[in-house]
């Protein structure tokens, strides 16, 4: 009651927990093909954006159409490590991924980075196409979405080497070191885990996850991909990225908005979509 004697209504606030799934693959036909029912299941669980990525320039126009269709779907453009030179695959050129992400939906470059775990040989072609991913971020301004495997090593010295840190970008699906994590984060790249960081083995991710500042973690999914448990082996779709926010906040001790509410501010200032996100 106020002091004039008018009562004043007391307000209920609710506070509304937001998950982002900052990569995934819905353009792939085993989730695309059941679109509205991915998108149902990602509202039930408080998912509200998606970072649909890109990993070959053919199939980028499957990307870039999810991305206009739905207004809370985002696009990359790039080519990822595992697509051999000459095989199938339009080699990406600087002026080439940076026409394209003129597009407005686009918002970073990649997925791009080193993979020597599945392709073994001369990969001077690879080293060379991340440094043409680089330069067209830095060129367009837009942040990194990089992969390494087994490739730490080159994957930081090329970063450096070629000023990624200038526009910075996100380690997805991380699976390195402390060291590496460091090492990244120096170069203003954020760490994303996703459902790895909830396998019974990952013991020294579930330390890099416990050790990091909040200010530089994101989750994602990488769908269809790494369902998290208790999904582990089934089709991961971005609805279960909130297991892996679970699974943070218990290896933290905090509680799951805590991650959801860094997670999301932490891609929304990545990405520079302040204000856009609600």
């Amino acid at each position: 009651m106020s002091a004039n004697g008018v009562i004043i209504a007391a307000r209920s606030f609710q506070i509304v927990t937001m998950f982002i799934d900052s990569h995934c693959h819905i353009d792939f036909p085993e989730l695309a093909k059941d679109i509205d029912a991915l998108r149902a299941s990602m509202h039930t669980n408080q998912v509200t954006h998606a970072l649909c990525v890109s990993v070959n320039l053919p199939a980028w126009p499957g990307v870039i159409a999810m991305a206009e269709r739905f207004e809370n779907f985002y696009a990359s453009v790039g080519v990822h490590p595992d697509y051999e030179e000459g095989v199938e695959v339009e080699e990406p050129s600087v002026a080439r991924l940076v026409a394209l992400a003129q597009h407005p939906k686009v918002i970073a470059i990649g997925e791009t980075g080193l993979d020597y775990y599945r392709l073994t040989g001369d990969l001077e072609w690879q080293r060379e196409r991340f440094r043409v991913h680089i330069r067209a971020a830095r060129a367009t301004g837009l942040p990194l979405i990089i992969h390494t495997r087994s490739a730490a090593d080159d994957t930081l010295r090329i970063m450096r080497e070629e000023g990624a840190a200038e526009v910075g970008g996100v380690m997805h699906c991380f699976t390195e070191s402390q060291a590496v994590a460091d090492a990244a984060i120096a170069m203003n790249f954020c760490i994303s885990f996703s459902g790895i960081v909830t396998f019974k083995n990952a013991l020294e991710l579930k330390a890099v996850a416990k050790t990091i500042g909040l200010e530089h973690m994101l989750i994602e999914t990488d769908a269809p991909y790494l369902a998290p448990v208790p999904f582990r082996g089934k089709l991961n779709h971005p609805a279960l990225v909130k297991h892996v926010a679970e699974h943070i906040a218990d290896l933290r001790g905090v509680s799951v908005e805590t991650i959801a509410t860094a997670t999301t501010a932490n891609f929304s200032r990545l990405f520079k979509l302040q204000g856009r996100l609600n």
